[in-house]
C-alpha cells in the first residue's frame, strides 16, 4: 500500500521516549497483538518516526487496523507498508479526525447518509471502543459501501 502519514504528536502512549528502536517495535507488535489483528511473520522497524511493517495479513481490513494500531501511536509520522494479504481485496479510504467532528459528520461526508456512521465504527474495531470516542489527529478507516 505505501507510505501512510500520522500527527506525529498524537495517539497512544505505547512507546517509551527513552527506550531503543527495537523495544518500541516490540511494543507496537504488541499492541497489535493486544487488538487481536492476526498477521503471520510480522516484523516491525523503527528509524525516527517511522514504522516499517512486514507480514501476511488475513485480509485487507486486517492490514489496515495494524497500519492504523501503529500508525495512531504518539511518536509516530510515517508507516511504511510492506505487508501482503492472504486475499485480495479493496482498499478502504482513511480519513483524519478534525476538531468537531463526529463518525456521523465523517458518514454524512463519505456516504451522503449520517446514520452510515455504525459501518465507520465497526469497520475500526476494536480500534474503536465507542462510537462517541473519536479524537482530532486519529486516522479512521473508511470502507466502502
Amino acid at each position: 500500500m505505501g507510505l501512510f502519514s500520522f500527527l506525529k504528536g498524537f495517539g497512544e502512549k505505547t512507546m517509551d521516549t527513552s527506550a531503543e528502536n527495537n523495544v518500541n517495535a516490540k511494543k507496537l507488535m504488541d499492541a497489535v497483538k493486544a487488538n487481536n489483528l492476526k498477521v503471520t511473520d510480522m516484523d516491525i522497524e523503527l528509524n525516527g518516526d517511522t514504522a516499517k511493517i512486514w507480514g501476511v495479513a488475513a485480509d485487507q481490513a486486517t492490514r489496515e487496523k495494524v497500519l492504523l494500531t501503529v500508525g495512531n501511536t504518539l511518536g509516530i509520522a510515517n508507516v511504511d507498508d510492506k505487508m501482503t494479504t492472504a486475499v485480495q481485496e479493496p482498499e478502504a479510504q482513511f480519513h483524519t479526525v478534525v476538531s468537531g467532528e463526529s463518525l456521523s459528520l465523517i458518514a454524512k461526508k463519505y456516504y451522503g447518509d449520517a446514520m452510515k456512521y455504525t459501518k465507520i465504527f465497526e469497520a475500526n474495531k476494536p480500534l474503536l471502543s465507542s462510537p462517541d470516542m473519536i479524537h482530532p489527529g486519529q486516522v479512521l478507516r473508511i470502507p466502502s459501501l
